[in-house]
């Protein structure tokens, strides 16, 4: 992000930065005028220049907000210091009061740079293919079962799928993933990925306003614009506490005084200097930029927290409940075994099966024709029973494939209650009622759970998971990965209760998982997660979206959140102290007017700048 794209971005920024320059040139020339007539001059344009959109913004807000706030305490003080006489002093401090604005809004641009770069990533123009050719449209235009073409080096302009040919896709600015994909037909893509090598052919399968990119975009524009419970009670503090400054302010002016403790003159000087040292600038600007920072880093983590009252909340969890398929699995099963009942033709029995297979549209279908792709296509008639699974009449045999009643030998039965006790699921294959074979399958754990479920419990959290499968298949998968805690057959509600349940106990949860019976657990949890790759409905209901489906940012979450919450505890207490330790030396006039308004915005851009180290937080513990 440079200098000059900040620029086009906030004009704003750019006219308050002119008038700094302007404002230190004036200065310049006025000292070198001396007590030449025209100085005083000069210092007053100076002055005006450098000091005019505070003084705007300060008004603004006071008659927005109906009450006084810092930017009051500032311009009061440097008007008490010019109608003083004191033009060099007063021009002086509206100046640095005004670098301090300045440097304070490049931070906050730095802070805020995720969405500005995820605004780019938002394509603006699509290649539809219509009857009479290529025709280049804006986004905007697309509708759903449109046809666009992606040529190498273009952006995807919608959602949507692959209906021809094939590519290398780097889709890290939506997913965070590092290395490019291979996407072939059939295969899913985004809106905002970047085709590498090959054009490919893509059906658009959502309106361009409901794409993960556009959501994206949204929920980090409101993430940044909601304020935290943290923020809120700094805003009352500020307007309280204004008033309270202007008070101590005016004793000092007018009190001290007529007791006889200091001179007219001294007492304004001290007061003015009040009015700038005791201003909380630093106090209310601890908070906010280490959120925005902590929102911009977990964005371009592929991290999408929907509020910054959520990061406040993640603080509290003590359970971690997550869901097993698709969550600590990849939802993707696969083959692990084929077992046939003595008496059977093994080679017969898998070519009726993969055969039948192929024609069903089940995920655990697609498995066993994705494991036996080459056997050999033989055409046949089945009919699919809802719930049930497949049926063929052949060679005057009923052939039934899935649950159906049965009966099973005494000797197939034993492997058969092995394979269920394993936590595998299985494919039944049932012959004239009886059953002759079935194949085994697991669904494969993600590549980081293990670990991920280690940090968790050296996080000091609880990870427990609740799951539709089987109580065995919940056994098998809990231990692999490391969970002492687990239920298995639970139904969604099933799912809720379970969640209520800790709450009620006063221990705040959090609920991970991607599909649609997930959301209502998504939605009762005191914190949802949603798998990047799950459903519309659970990308809604969740707080936080982990776009790249990895589970190691979960741990790396709580991390960086602890993080945030330790340097706002700094910021607080070292802008609290430069408060403090301002006063007490100004209580026995040990500070000069624009050192104090030098110390005092030096403080406010320090506390920012220790924000701003979240944007570079890494991968360690805390």
């Amino acid at each position: 992000m440079n200098q000059q794209n900040i620029f086009k971005r906030n004009p704003k920024l750019f006219l308050e930065t002119a008038a700094v320059v302007v404002s230190l040139l004036l200065m310049i020339t006025a000292t070198l005028f001396g007590t030449n007539l025209i100085a005083p001059w000069l210092w007053g344009a100076a002055f005006i220049i450098g000091g005019f959109s505070k003084a705007v913004e300060g008004v603004t807000k006071t008659i927005q907000e109906k009450s006084l706030n810092v930017e009051f305490l500032m311009i009061a003080a440097a008007l008490a210091a010019f109608t003083t006489g004191d033009y060099a002093e007063g021009a002086v401090l509206i100046f640095i009061f005004a670098v301090s604005g300045v440097l304070e809004a490049f931070a906050m641009a730095q802070s805020e740079k995720a969405l500005t770069s995820l605004l780019k990533l938002a394509p603006k123009q699509a290649i539809l293919l219509t009857k009479d050719g290529e025709k280049v449209i804006a986004i905007q235009d697309l509708v759903i079962n449109d046809l666009v073409i992606v040529k190498p080096g273009q952006q995807i302009p919608a959602d949507g799928v692959i209906t021809l040919g094939g590519a290398t896709i780097d889709q890290a600015s939506i997913t965070g993933e590092f290395s490019p994909v291979q996407k072939l037909v059939g295969d899913s893509v985004y809106a905002g990925a970047i085709v590498l090598d090959s054009a490919i052919r893509v059906k658009v399968l959502k309106d361009p306003k409901q794409s993960v990119v556009q959501k994206m975009i949204d929920f980090v524009a409101k993430a940044q614009s909601e304020k935290t419970q943290s923020e809120t009670k700094v805003a009352l503090f500020e307007k309280i506490y204004v008033y309270v400054v202007i008070a101590l302010a005016l004793a000092v002016m007018f009190v001290t005084p007529v007791l006889g403790w200091l001179t007219e003159a001294e007492a304004f000087s001290r007061g003015v200097i009040i009015l700038v040292v005791a201003s909380p600038c630093a106090l209310v600007a601890s908070i906010t930029p280490a959120i925005l920072s902590t929102l911009s880093h977990s964005a371009r983590r592929g991290i999408l927290i929907k509020s910054g009252r959520h990061l406040e909340n993640l603080l509290k969890i003590k359970v971690i409940a997550f869901d097993k398929t698709g969550t600590i699995t990849t939802g993707k099963p696969i083959v692990k075994d084929f077992f046939v009942d003595t008496g059977y033709d093994q080679q017969t029995v898998l070519y009726l099966l993969v055969n039948a297979e192929r024609q069903s549209n089940h995920p655990l279908a697609k498995a066993i024709v994705d494991h036996y792709h080459t056997i050999p296509v033989v055409k046949m008639t089945i009919n699919e029973t809802p719930g049930r699974g497949l049926t063929i009449e052949q060679d005057g045999r009923l052939w039934q494939i899935g649950r159906f009643d049965h009966q099973i030998s005494d000797a197939f039965g034993i492997i058969h209650q092995q394979a269920i006790s394993r936590g595998e699921t299985l494919v039944q294959i049932i012959c004239d009622q009886k059953l002759i074979a079935f194949v085994s399958l697991t669904d494969t754990i993600r590549p980081d759970a293990i670990q991920a479920i280690r940090e968790i419990k050296d996080l000091g959290l609880t990870p427990l998971m609740l799951t539709g499968d089987r109580h065995e298949t919940a056994a098998s998968i809990a231990a692999q990965v490391g969970i002492t805690s687990y239920r298995g057959d639970c139904l969604p509600e099933d799912k809720v209760q379970h969640i209520q349940s800790f709450k009620e106990k006063h221990q705040p949860i959090l609920m991970i998982g991607d599909g649609i019976n997930d959301a209502p657990s998504l939605a009762v949890a005191d914190l949802g997660i949603a798998m990047g790759d799950g459903t519309d409905v659970s990308l809604e209901t969740a707080d936080i979206v982990m776009m790249n489906n990895n589970l190691a940012n979960v741990p790396y979450l709580f991390r960086l959140t602890k993080r945030m919450k330790r340097i706002v505890r700094q910021n607080i207490v070292f802008s609290m102290s430069v408060i403090a330790v301002l006063l007490f030396a100004n209580f026995f006039g040990l500070v000069v007017l624009r050192y104090g308004v030098l110390s005092h915005e030096l403080s406010t851009i320090l506390v920012i700048l220790n924000s701003l180290r979240l944007l570079s937080f890494r991968r360690k513990k805390i």
